[in-house]
């Protein structure tokens, strides 16, 4: 092993990648503190999320690097010369090459695969928008429309100005005034909030890592906690037996942010293309704890144990920069 600068740099950031792609992610997953305060739970996942991708392109990036200077400016250089000045590859090896090779590509697929994740939601987005034209009639509430299906269905459909709630006729015949109000606060935050952006991410930090099992793990996690963060403003408005009951209605039928069962029998879909890829249908579990979280209460976290997650996720998105610019400095 090289004791060089940037080899050293690369078994940290190596390292710290095989931490937040394994362990981190099935320890938060298991824990019950996030329940208790979801939005820093949330603040968290994005850290390490992002925090994860930076260090597995940091370390094949610097590994590649490490035999073409003592720090990160200077190799950069030097690599831009074997480039495109025909410089020396002295030194250079193949499997450095191939380091660099890795980097350039993963970055790249994990751009790529954001974008084509979202412009894929965004076509289904739109086809459904389209379905909802035809297929249902406005509600007394803005911003809502009414399906005829006689299952207890309630989502929301995000798109800017144009975002819509969407309740079926078995809904509204079930719900009174206040748990109706429940849903539609509970609806109306997620699309407030831009939960449909964090489902995105996940989505395609599945899409572009199908073979890390803690990618679909994390996308499960983050569904569940955008669904307690709106029980939560739902809670403001009416009262946690009201939540409860308008929550286990709406159960039977569908959860899911953006998920659209009763168009997809109409139009002639299958639930496989008619659901978005950013959301996951919500299992009886999730729903399940989201009971038992409004029926036995825990108190928030304190602010200190807010300020300490807080200050592990910026230092988890801060690692992966220091670790780089570090070796330019010495």
């Amino acid at each position: 092993m090289g004791t060089d600068p940037l080899t050293i740099t690369a078994w940290a950031l190596a390292a710290l990648a095989v931490i937040l792609a394994w362990p981190a992610p099935i320890l938060l997953s298991r824990a019950r503190w996030p329940r208790r305060s979801p939005a820093t739970a949330m603040i968290l996942w994005q850290a390490i999320g992002l925090a994860g991708g930076l260090s597995m392109i940091g370390a094949m990036l610097t590994w590649g690097l490490a035999p073409l200077g003592d720090n990160l400016l200077s190799a950069l250089e030097r690599l831009f010369r074997i480039v495109f000045l025909n410089g020396s590859v002295e030194g250079l090896l193949f499997w450095h090459a191939f380091a660099l090779s890795a980097a350039a590509l993963l970055g790249a697929h994990l751009l790529f695969t954001l974008a084509l994740t979202y412009f894929r939601i965004a076509r289904q987005r739109r086809r459904h928008r389209e379905l909802l034209l035809l297929l249902s009639s406005p509600a007394e509430q803005p911003g809502t429309v009414v399906i005829n299906h006689a299952a207890p269905v309630a989502y929301c459909l995000p798109g800017g100005a144009r975002s819509v709630t969407v309740l079926s006729d078995g809904l509204l015949n079930l719900l009174s005034s206040q748990e109706l109000q429940a849903v539609l606060t509970h609806e109306n935050t997620h699309l407030l909030q831009r939960h449909h952006l964090l489902l995105w991410a996940f989505a395609a930090w599945k899409s572009a890592l199908p073979w890390l099992p803690t990618s679909k793990l994390a996308q499960r996690s983050v569904n569940e906690l955008i669904e307690m963060l709106a029980d939560d403003a739902a809670l403001r408005v009416v009262a946690e037996p009201t939540l409860v009951r308008s929550i286990a209605l709406v159960a039977s039928g569908t959860t899911s942010l953006d998920t659209e069962p009763p168009l997809a029998g109409k139009a002639g879909l299958t639930p496989s293309n008619a659901t978005p890829d950013n959301v996951l249908p919500a299992p009886e579990d999730a729903t399940a704890a989201r009971l038992e979280r409004l029926l036995h209460p825990q108190p928030p976290l304190g602010q200190i144990g807010r300020a300490g997650i807080l200050l592990l996720s910026a230092l988890l998105l801060a690692a992966p920069t220091a670790l780089l610019v570090l070796p330019t400095l010495w």
